[in-house]
C-alpha cells in the first residue's frame, strides 16, 4: 500500500473499511510473555445467592490479569481446592502448585438487584494477606467492579496503576444495500459492553478522548464535508467546533482540556493550529510549503509532536505548543507518523514504515532508543493505555481489519476482533 502524507494521513483509513455487523470484540493472546507471574484466581463463591449473579466476577478478574501479560492465572482444573474464606486456605497446596499469589472471594446478594463482592489477595509464600475489600454493586455494575478489583490487584503486585476499568473507542462500518453505515463505538477495555455513540452514512474517523474521559472529539464527513465535532459520551450531546473550507482533521486534546490541536487547510496548505474551545480562537503554529498533520500534545502540555514531510518523507517533529522552531525526532525508516505519547511523556509510539511494511514502534525520548514492537504488515493508529503498559492499534488479519494490543516492550501481544468485517482507529481512554 502506497503512503502519501497529505490526504492519505488524514483519510486513508476510511477507504480500508469493509462491511461489519456490530458485535463484541473477542480477545486472542497471540504471544505470551515469558516470566509472567503465576497467580490463582479461585472461582468466587456464589452458593448463598437465591439468584446467580449475571457476571462471572472471578472469571473477569482472571482474564484481565492474563491480558496484562504480567500474570499467568492457574487453570481452574489444576486447583487442589477452591477456598472462599481465609480459614479454608492451605498455603502449602498453592506453594506445591508454584503459585505466587492467590485471590479468593464471594459474591452475595445484598437486596433486589444488589450484590456485595468480597475478595482477598494473598502472598502465598509469606502466607499472609496483602489486601482485601468488600464492594457493593448492582447487577449492571458487576463487570465494572470486577475490572476495578483487577486494577487493585495489579497495582498491589506491580506498584503501577491498572487500566482494566477503562474504555476504548473505535470505528466500524456496516455494509448495507447501496451504502456504508459508519459507527463510532465505545467499549470496555476488554471489548465487552460495546455501544454506539454515533451512526452516519458518511465516514467517521480520528476519535480522541478528552482528558476527563467524558467527551470524544472526532472527524465526521456529514454533508460530504470534513468537520470536527465534540460529543459527550454520557448524554450524546455534541457540537461542531471546526468546519472550515478544506481539511479539518486529526483533533488532539490539550492535557487541561481547554484546547484542541488540529490540522486545517483553511489558508491553503495543511498546517497545525490550536483551537481554544471556550471562544473558538485559532492560533496557527506551522508555516511553509510542507504538509503538517497529526498533532499530539506532550503530557505536560508544553510541546506538540506532529507528522511532516518537510524533510522529504513523513517524519515526526517536535515544537513548543506556543509555536516556534520544530526539531526532527525520527530517523529510523522512510516513514514515521501517527505519534502518541506515553502517559509519563518519556516515550512515543508511532507507525514506522520500511520496505513496504508498516509496524508499531516506540521511541525512548531520553536515550533515543528505537524499538519496533509489532510484527504486522499494515499496523496503524497506536494508542497507549493510561498506565503506559500496553499499546492498542489497528492491523490486518485474514484480509480484514482487527484491533491488536502489544506491551510497550513488545514482549506480549493480543488481538481483538469481531466475527467478520473490519474495525479500525482505536483510542484508549484516560
Amino acid at each position: 500500500m502506497k503512503r502519501k502524507i497529505c490526504i492519505n494521513l488524514l483519510f486513508v483509513l476510511s477507504m480500508l473499511f469493509t462491511g461489519l455487523a456490530q458485535a463484541a470484540l473477542t480477545i486472542e493472546i497471540t504471544r505470551g510473555m515469558e516470566g509472567a507471574a503465576p497467580i490463582a484466581v479461585v472461582p468466587f463463591d456464589i452458593s448463598n445467592n437465591r439468584y446467580p449473579p449475571p457476571q462471572d466476577v472471578s472469571g473477569i478478574i482472571a482474564a484481565d490479569l492474563a491480558r496484562s501479560g504480567r500474570f499467568a492465572p492457574l487453570d481452574e482444573r489444576d486447583m487442589l481446592s477452591k477456598p472462599s474464606e481465609v480459614k479454608q486456605v492451605r498455603f502449602q497446596d498453592w506453594r506445591t502448585l508454584g503459585v505466587d499469589n492467590l485471590v479468593i472471594g464471594k459474591v452475595e446478594t445484598a437486596g433486589t438487584d444488589k450484590y456485595r463482592i468480597q475478595f482477598r489477595l494473598f502472598d502465598v509464600y509469606r502466607g499472609r494477606q496483602i489486601t482485601g475489600h468488600s464492594i457493593p454493586a448492582t447487577a449492571a455494575q458487576l463487570r465494572y467492579v470486577a475490572h476495578r478489583i483487577s486494577d487493585m490487584i495489579y497495582q498491589k503486585l506491580t506498584g503501577e496503576p491498572g487500566a482494566f476499568a477503562t474504555h476504548i473507542a473505535y470505528v466500524e462500518v456496516d455494509k448495507k444495500a447501496g451504502y456504508k453505515e459508519y459507527r463510532l463505538l465505545l467499549a470496555d477495555s476488554d471489548g465487552f459492553n460495546a455501544r454506539t455513540l454515533l451512526t452516519s452514512r458518511q465516514p467517521l474517523m480520528s476519535p480522541a478522548w478528552s482528558p476527563d474521559g467524558r467527551q470524544l472529539a472526532y472527524v465526521s464527513f456529514e454533508k460530504r464535508r470534513a468537520s470536527i465535532y465534540i460529543q459527550d459520551t454520557g448524554s450524546g450531546k455534541r457540537r461542531k467546533v471546526a468546519g472550515f473550507t478544506g481539511i479539518n482533521g486529526a483533533p488532539a486534546w490539550s492535557p487541561d482540556g481547554s484546547r484542541l490541536a488540529l490540522t486545517l487547510s483553511r489558508d491553503g496548505n495543511p498546517e497545525i493550529y490550536v483551537l481554544r474551545l471556550k471562544d473558538g480562537h485559532l492560533k496557527r503554529l506551522t508555516f511553509g510549503p510542507a504538509i503538517d498533520t497529526e498533532p499530539v500534545w506532550s503530557p505536560d502540555g508544553k510541546s506538540l509532536v506532529f507528522t511532516s514531510d518537510r524533510g522529504g518523507s513523513p517524519q515526526l517533529y517536535r515544537m513548543s505548543s506556543a509555536g516556534g522552531q520544530a526539531k526532527r525526532l525520527t530517523f529510523e525508516g522512510s516513514y514515521n507518523a501517527s505519534a502518541d505519547f506515553s502517559p509519563d511523556g518519556r516515550h512515543l509510539a508511532m507507525v514506522n514504515g520500511e520496505g513496504g511494511r508498516y509496524r508499531i514502534a516506540v521511541l525512548d525520548l531520553d536515550s533515543g532508543l528505537f524499538h519496533v514492537v509489532s510484527d504486522g504488515k499494515l499496523d496503524e493508529s497506536p494508542s497507549f493505555a493510561p498506565n503506559g503498559s500496553m499499546i492498542i492499534y489497528a492491523t490486518e488479519a485474514g484480509h480484514r481489519g482487527v484491533l491488536a494490543a502489544v506491551s510497550s516492550d513488545g514482549r506480549f501481544r493480543q488481538r481483538l476482533s469481531v466475527q467478520k468485517g473490519d474495525v479500525r482507529e482505536p483510542v484508549w481512554s484516560p
